[in-house]
């Protein structure tokens, strides 16, 4: 923390969650008048000169959304905002990518439940196609989160309509992949047919909009992974495979202050394999930069298909360990992550700042 800061001696970092062109996430504790609680910091004190004038307003409107949001226990409380730092409080919880809640009923209600909330208050939310904004709670309830595209309206104007009926697709489009069997005949309805607004964006402005940010800010947001993880990872991927004692990879992205955003490789293998050897083969062959994290073991948590529990791994990259407990589907899977998060690499990226 800078000693300009709006907040200086009331924040400590913990961890960086997510660090992009419009700002900088950090989890840790911020003092209120009554005690210390676990927070959220968002920061655009260092966001390059070109993407400020976009970061200001994205700023602004998730400290908009939030205000009105908060009485309503839907979302991260807004605990303090200023000019260049936003403090939101933190819920323990899950994305939903990370929770999964397949066949969850009693989750999907409790998040018609919160949009209708949201909604009476006033406030589209705009961004909700993102499985990472909706939060699966501990206590198993739905929370939103990341309200720098909300809208606030004093009046059910047409364009609140719309945008209203867009949120509530967009959460359709998730029952419809976690719990299809209980969409209803109006659901269904809502599913097939696109607002007009959507139309227009989507044959007009979304084209605009991806060639200005992936084209010109080279800016991915592949549930916060930016674009190592969609550009590099796969290669690396590729290359870890075709090493004989290598069984199986799964690569999560985590916020890194050197740069900018990490890579860690967890790597299924051989005993007799080392961490140096891994190196050694991928700086054989011309590629992209190596993860900077890379720890072996001789099992990765998986699916009932098979299939590696990337989720579970990501949690581990990027040292949020103490939310894994409720994700944990058996002992036997429970004693496999354990030894993981027992030789995790990244415990010097705990304490950013």
């Amino acid at each position: 923390m800078n000693a300009t800061s709006e907040i200086a001696g009331r924040w400590q970092t913990d961890v960086v969650l997510k660090r992009d062109v419009f700002s900088t996430v950090e989890r840790g504790r911020f003092r209120t008048a009554e005690r210390d609680v676990e927070a959220v910091l968002r920061r655009i004190d260092e966001v390059p000169w070109w993407s400020r004038p976009v970061a200001r307003l994205l700023f602004a409107r998730e400290s908009r959304g939030l205000r009105r949001a908060t009485p309503l226990h839907i979302a991260p409380p807004l605990l303090f905002s200023g000019r260049q730092e936003l403090v939101r409080g933190w819920i323990d919880g899950v994305a939903m990518h990370i929770a999964r809640p397949q066949g969850d009923r009693a989750y999907f209600s409790s998040a018609k439940s919160v949009l209708r909330r949201l909604h009476r208050a006033g406030i589209c939310h705009n961004d909700l196609a993102k499985e990472q904004n909706w939060l699966r709670g501990a206590d198993g309830h739905c929370y939103l989160t990341d309200f720098q595209l909300a809208v606030c309206f004093n009046r059910r104007s047409r364009l609140f309509r719309v945008l209203a009926y867009e949120d509530l697709r967009h959460l359709l489009k998730h029952k419809r992949r976690y719990l299809p069997e209980a969409l209803t005949p109006a659901e269904q309805r809502v599913l097939a047919r696109k607002s007009w607004f959507t139309r227009v964006w989507m044959a007009t402005g979304k084209k605009v909009y991806r060639a200005i940010t992936r084209g010109i800010f080279n800016f991915t947001d592949r549930e916060g992974g930016g674009p190592r993880l969609v550009n590099d990872a796969p290669a690396i991927t590729a290359r870890l495979r075709q090493h004989p004692g290598v069984r199986d990879v799964a690569i999560a992205a985590f916020p890194d202050r050197r740069a900018g955003t990490g890579l860690y490789a967890f790597i299924e293998s051989d005993p007799d394999l080392s961490e140096r050897d891994i190196r050694d083969f991928l700086g054989a062959k011309a590629g992209p930069v190596a993860p900077e994290h890379i720890q072996l073991s001789a099992a990765l948590p998986r699916n009932a298909d098979g299939t590696v529990r990337t989720e579970v791994l990501q949690l581990i990259a990027m040292n949020q360990v103490e939310l894994i407990d409720n994700l944990v589907a058996s002992d036997t899977e429970r004693a496999v992550i354990a030894r993981i998060v027992a030789e995790r690499r990244n415990l010097r990226d705990r304490f950013a700042f």
